[in-house]
């Protein structure tokens, strides 16, 4: 098999082992989601994302970004796959979660009052932030021994993890939302966090790495590395959450709690659904990008690869999510959110263009080029910010759903002027046509929902679903010959 056949291999593999997980996850999710709108409604959904928002804006100042770094730190150090060369590498990574965590809960609790003033408009709510601050600590434990079998390539585990600790974490919730109502809100947050923890540490001491011990010398000197590429990846996490952060708060005192609620619905079916596809893909995208980041060639075709499978695989979901979107939100809500369908609809057509722009912007972090990455995480969270505030006021709901999709356009143009200035980063003609026909296969279907004739309507739009399908088997066999390692396969069996 080819280099670049194997590539593609390499993708599919682990989008699989992933997709097969997260399709798991989402049903966890989707049943977690069920029980919060039917028992505390959208108010109440407005309240859990708030408090989340915060946690996860406290989280992602303190955490320094390891949860990307760490990884890029592990994988660079584990040479043919003995654990002795990295042994110190995760011992320093434990250390760093552990601190950051410490630090995350005590900051927490320092300013829980404020926080309440800040997000509820009172301080009702100081008491959940000062419990839910423990959830920082938790958090970076957690996070720092998923980056270790991460970095180690052991996804397996990593998978396996994930879902336990989502599982348990729906087990516990049931009885509690059933029972308490809007009170379980804080609790089953913390009850989650632990599962992800148990679980995490569990797989994580499977591996059998010897434990090192760390001077702080080493701890401080060695830790830099990881640290200041933390830095940098914490300052855009920060500017994605405090945008989103404050678009919440503005839906809020225009709007309400219940269009809070509606807003994160609606954000929740295109960034933990839809989108949970591109974090599947980093799982093995990022550390593969980070080993030949001096490469411009390897890195060039990789990038390439992985748009191509990115555009291929999100082309038919989205087509799938706007054929059906009537049934998805009454089965993952109730038919009080039938309101947000505009929205995702036009929400989910950006993620034709967020599929190929995120892969080219692991190009910068990737290289670690401070300078470029700082510049575009302020400008673009600047940019969302605006688009999403004036998209809200003057069309409501939908407006969100079109400043999302001009805000992806937006972001696909400037990474290609971007990485083809900075790293002669270029897609070639056979992409694009590939390209533009997922992106005319998505937006007939987007189309097609204007018809007045429903049984003509879905019929067509079932049709667009068939062809799509066809379609990004075709394109995937043409480049892996998916006949020949499905033979393959069968012949080891027999």
């Amino acid at each position: 098999m080819t280099d670049s056949k194997s590539s593609y291999l390499q993708i599919v593999k682990t989008t699989s082992l992933f997709g097969g997980v997260q399709f798991f996850n989402i049903v966890i999710s989707i049943i977690r989601t069920k029980l919060i709108a039917l028992f505390i409604g959208p108010a109440g959904m407005g309240i859990a994302a708030l408090l989340n928002s915060t946690i996860n804006i406290i989280s992602g100042i303190t955490g320094l970004g390891i949860e990307t770094s760490a990884v890029k730190h592990i994988s660079g150090s584990y040479k043919n796959e003995d654990l002795k060369s990295v042994s110190k590498n995760v011992s320093i990574v434990r250390k760093l979660a552990l601190l950051t965590g410490i630090f995350g809960t005590l900051l927490t609790i320092l300013f829980s009052k404020w926080l309440s003033q800040l997000t509820f408009g009172n301080s009702d709510h100081t008491f959940s932030f000062v419990f839910l601050s423990i959830i920082l600590l938790m958090k970076q434990l957690s996070t720092g021994e998923l980056v270790i079998l991460q970095g180690l390539r052991k996804m397996r585990f990593l998978a396996k993890a994930n879902f336990y600790g989502n599982l348990f974490g729906l087990l516990f919730s049931i009885p509690l939302y059933y029972y308490y109502r809007i009170d379980a809100i804080v609790p089953t947050i913390i009850l989650a966090s632990l599962s992800s923890v148990l679980f995490s540490f569990y797989y994580s001491r499977k591996v059998g790495i010897v434990k090192t011990k760390v001077s702080n010398n080493q701890l401080t000197t060695e830790g830099k590395s990881i640290i200041r590429l933390g830095i940098m990846l914490t300052f855009s996490g920060f500017l994605t959450l405090f945008s989103t952060y404050l678009i919440q708060i503005y839906v809020g005192k225009i709007g309400g709690l219940e269009q809070v609620g509606f807003y994160n619905a609606g954000f929740t079916l295109l960034n933990s659904y839809v989108g949970i596809i591109f974090t599947v893909m980093s799982t093995d995208y990022f550390p593969r990008l980070a080993s030949i980041c001096n490469e411009e060639e390897k890195v060039r075709t990789s990038v390439i690869q992985q748009s191509f499978m990115s555009i291929l695989i999100i082309t038919p979901i989205i087509i799938l999510f706007l054929t059906f979107i009537p049934l998805i939100v009454k089965i993952i809500y109730t038919p009080k959110f039938v309101s947000i369908i505009p929205m995702v609809c036009l929400g989910i057509l950006a993620m034709l263009f967020r599929a190929v722009s995120w892969s080219m912007g692991y190009i910068i972090i990737a290289k670690g080029d401070s300078k470029i990455f700082m510049r575009t995480s302020l400008g673009f969270s600047f940019l969302s910010l605006i688009l999403n505030i004036l998209g809200y006021y003057y069309y409501g709901l939908e407006g969100l759903g079109f400043s999302f999709f001009i805000y992806y356009l937006i972001h696909f143009f400037a990474l290609k002027i971007i990485t083809k200035k900075s790293y002669n980063f270029y897609f070639g003609s056979d992409f694009y046509q590939i390209y533009l026909i997922c992106a005319l296969m998505c937006i007939v279907t987007f189309s097609l929902r204007y018809l007045q004739y429903p049984f003509l309507k879905y019929s067509l739009m079932s049709l667009m679903v068939v062809i799509s399908i066809m379609f990004v088997l075709y394109q995937i066999s043409e480049k892996m010959e998916l006949k020949g390692i499905f033979n393959s396969v069968i012949n080891r069996k027999k």
